[in-house]
């Protein structure tokens, strides 16, 4: 019997929805058939979210996840698959309400990054994301990887196109061009690589807007999510 995997998604539901996808996807590639992966989910009100986290109220929006994982733990799910990069300013307070391990995302990102060869990396996510240390100090002490973040006024423009264009499902061609431009100068500031930090950016730019390889989270931490489902004898688990 392969795990369930409990995600802790709608952060947003526009990116929730491929992880549903790759993670199906991945199951049945490795068992054929007509073989699916055992899910549950529990999809939050992200308004709600969203203003805690300007307003700077982690500890409240830890609260309302952490009562959602508890949720998911209590219906079944084995391990705890959190939808978001963001959000995992808090994971070690969702996790400690819970008895599951929870797979961080930032650590299937670095196990990619490491399995590539590369050392130094651009990141691209929310202003939360680039610019604390919760995401960049964890991928440098696991994995000892060089982090690059773009400019102040990048950084407002990536920002702002997470949550009022892709966040609402909104795919313009011109902030797809300004996303460009912030890949080729984090890649002419030596990154070897850049991590698509936050699970909305792959719905607007991909592999050929890039002067150099791609990290897309959702993709990996949706794939190392159900690679881990189907380890069910080795008792793997990755925490936060």
């Amino acid at each position: 019997m392969m795990r369930t995997l409990g995600l802790l998604g709608g952060m947003s539901w526009e990116s929730t929805v491929p992880y549903y996808r790759i993670i199906n996807r991945t199951v049945n590639e490795h068992l054929g058939g007509l073989h699916s992966a055992e899910i549950l989910l529990y999809s939050v009100d992200f308004q709600r979210i969203e203003e805690l986290q300007m307003a700077g109220r982690w500890s409240e929006a830890a609260e309302i996840l952490g009562s959602a994982a508890r949720r998911l733990e209590t219906a079944g799910a084995d391990l705890l698959v959190l939808c978001t990069n963001t959000m995992h300013k808090v994971a070690e307070e969702i996790e400690a309400k819970t008895n599951i391990p929870l797979l961080h995302i930032a650590d299937a990102t670095g196990e990619e990054i490491r399995h590539g060869g590369l050392s130094s990396v651009g990141l691209l996510g929310t202003r939360f994301t680039m610019e604390e240390t919760f995401y960049r100090k964890r991928l440098e002490d696991r994995f000892g990887l060089h982090v690059v973040i773009p400019d102040e006024l990048e950084r407002a423009l990536v920002h702002r196109v997470i949550y009022e264009e892709l966040c609402r499902g909104q795919t313009l061609e011109e902030s797809r061009r300004e996303y460009r431009k912030v890949l080729h100068r984090l890649a002419a500031l030596g990154a070897e690589g850049i991590i698509l930090g936050c699970t909305e950016i792959s719905l607007l730019v991909g592999p050929e807007d890039s002067p150099v390889p791609l990290f897309d989270t959702t993709e990996i931490h949706a794939r190392r999510a159900a690679e881990l489902a189907l380890e069910t004898g080795s008792g793997s688990s990755e925490t936060a």
